[in-house]
């Protein structure tokens, strides 16, 4: 990378005016000039069909999403966590995965994490200079301890937001998995990272407005991510979210309908099996499938790395 595209330091106006030249995400689209003039439903349909094009996007990145997946899950099955790195929309996107992981899948806090540029504050207010200092990630990521078995992604629609590329280098130099997510092509993100992601989602429906299609690409893959795996971990069973934390009687309910789903067995036999496992939908499965007591179902799960069918197998044998 040249000088005026290192994003680990300070550029000048003239300089990043230039950068933001070069980038797609921040492309003028001459076309949409008077969109302010149009009717409402005529603006709407505009959006919706800049919208519809980034699954497209997405698609073409599968392979390298795929891969990372599976760098991710080999670490978390040692124990790593996942940490994602951003400034502004990009890290809120992490922050709101990460956010959901413990309720979908029963992980702890610490498991999936999400950093953004500024700390904490910076989900409702913009932090003044945060995302542009590559030390501020590298000590935050310190503040993590993160090491060899865990996994940082770094997101950036531009795809060289200096917190986010300084999170990558820096997670790398501790021997953690890196993943680069950015919406530009050729991005120092990306070539940063073990495996770069690069969704190219093209110029915005509002020049640069970079929470749109860019924001939308970003909450795919991340949802990516995270779902798969988990289903790797075997937080699932089939497409049931077995680890669910029932935390509230929405989620306590949804909990009898997986056991439900999983086993065909009656209301009572299932609230027999939540019952004598302490609420635990995988265990309440097993005890119903394997025709296992609870203690047996639990001593099964753990010796099965928490993997159902895996469990099953030896119950029935």
């Amino acid at each position: 990378m040249t000088s005026t595209a290192d994003p680990s330091r300070s550029a000048s106006p003239h300089e990043l005016r230039a950068q933001l030249d070069t980038l797609t995400t921040e492309a003028y689209r001459s076309e949409l000039a008077e969109i302010d003039r149009l009717p409402t439903l005529e603006i709407a349909r505009l959006m919706n069909a800049e919208d519809a094009t980034v699954p497209a996007a997405v698609a073409e990145q599968l392979p390298v999403i795929a891969a990372a997946i599976d760098g991710i899950a080999d670490r978390m099955a040692r124990g790593g966590r996942l940490v994602y790195a951003g400034a502004g929309t990009a890290g809120r996107m992490g922050l709101l995965d990460a956010s959901e992981c413990p309720p979908t899948f029963n992980t702890a806090p610490e498991q999936v994490a999400g950093l953004i540029a500024g700390g904490p504050s910076a989900m409702v207010t913009s932090v003044e200079g945060a995302e542009d200092s590559t030390q501020l990630a590298a000590a935050d990521l310190d503040g993590l301890d993160v090491g060899p078995d865990d996994s940082v992604v770094g997101v950036s629609a531009s795809g060289r937001t200096p917190y986010a590329v300084g999170a990558v280098e820096h997670a790398r130099r501790l021997g953690a998995l890196t993943v680069g997510l950015a919406c530009n092509a050729g991005s120092p993100l990306a070539a940063a990272a073990d495996h770069g992601i690069e969704v190219v989602v093209g110029p915005e429906l509002l020049t640069g407005s970079t929470r749109l299609k860019a924001g939308t690409a970003q909450k795919l893959v991340l949802n990516m991510l995270s779902t798969l795996t988990m289903i790797r971990l075997g937080k699932t069973y089939g497409n049931l979210m077995v680890d669910l934390r029932a935390s509230n009687a929405k989620l306590r309910a949804r909990s009898r309908r997986i056991v439900a789903l999983a086993t065909g067995a009656s209301e009572e036999e299932i609230e027999q099996a939540l019952s004598a496992t302490g609420g635990e939908v995988k265990s309440a499965i097993l005890t119903l499938l394997g025709d296992v007591d609870a203690p047996t179902a639990e001593r099964l799960l753990t010796e099965s790395d928490g993997h159902l069918r895996a469990a099953l197998r030896e119950a029935r044998n």
